[in-house]
């Protein structure tokens, strides 16, 4: 069984920052982690292949420094790894994104499973998924908090919902997105570690891809961000004296002002 992994390197929640001429997020030099949903699609693509065989490959999309969130996967047991990374692909939304991750997944060839968390904590669109398996033109299956079996080439799937959850069956192959609910991520060892450390990561551009120019980076990406700002929030007290009475009156009275 061949299984990708899509996993992406997210700014840490408490250090980010945004280029205000593009009002895109700066990933150089600001301190990053694997996005948490990622870290559940990783265990997971483990898990089925300690127990039906096979490779799991972790593949992302970014700048050079996201090498290191590759060697993570790595050490935590992933087989290979492949960054995709280009200028070009500066700047995308999550329609070029997919398009790309697709080309990427097409150039790998055979598989099987594409495992994504459920959405990345910087965008929380959760779309990239979706739009990959749009654009390979393949089942998906989002919010996944259980596989129950893989067999003859058919997967059947736990899907949460919000009064409970779905049961789900679908040919291989197939996109799943999964929530933190199913299962709980490994910690690498030290000897993994080292072996990551040393491990050969090929990143894959714009022309190893052979990609539509007009559909990669800002050119491709149709959803613009005018403008990002911090929300103020402002209290109003008002004081209301009298007897109980009266005060229930006036505060009759300015509700049915305001609405």
């Amino acid at each position: 069984m061949n299984i990708i992994v899509c996993i992406k390197q997210v700014p840490d929640t408490t250090d980010i920052k945004i280029n205000p001429e593009h009002n895109t997020l700066i990933r150089e030099g600001v301190e990053s982690i694997i996005n948490p949903f990622d870290t559940y699609a990783l265990e997971e693509a483990l898990r089925l292949k300690e127990a039906h065989g096979g490779t799991v490959t972790v593949i992302s999309m970014g700048p050079p420094q996201v090498e290191s969130a590759l060697r993570e996967a790595l050490a935590l047991g992933a087989d290979n790894a492949i960054l995709i990374s280009d200028r070009k692909f500066a700047g995308s939304d999550t329609l070029a994104t997919s398009y790309t991750l697709s080309a990427a997944i097409r150039k790998l060839g055979d598989y099987d499973i594409i495992l994504f968390g459920k959405q990345a904590i910087d965008g929380d669109t959760a779309q990239v998924g979706p739009g990959v398996a749009r654009n390979l033109d393949i089942p998906q299956i989002a919010f996944v908090k259980k596989i129950d079996s893989l067999e003859n080439g058919k997967i059947t799937a736990h899907r949460m919902m919000e009064d409970g959850f779905d049961v789900v069956e679908s040919q291989m192959p197939i996109v799943l997105t999964v929530v933190k609910d199913i299962n709980e991520p490994r910690l690498p060892s030290l000897r993994t570690k080292m072996k990551a450390k040393k491990a050969e990561i090929p990143v894959w551009t714009f022309d190893d891809l052979h990609l539509d120019e007009a559909k990669v980076g800002l050119n491709g990406s149709p959803t613009w961000v005018e403008k990002i700002f911090t929300p103020t929030m402002e209290k109003k007290t008002m004081m209301l004296e009298g007897e109980p009475e009266e005060v229930a009156q006036k505060l009759a009275d300015y509700l049915k002002e305001i609405c």
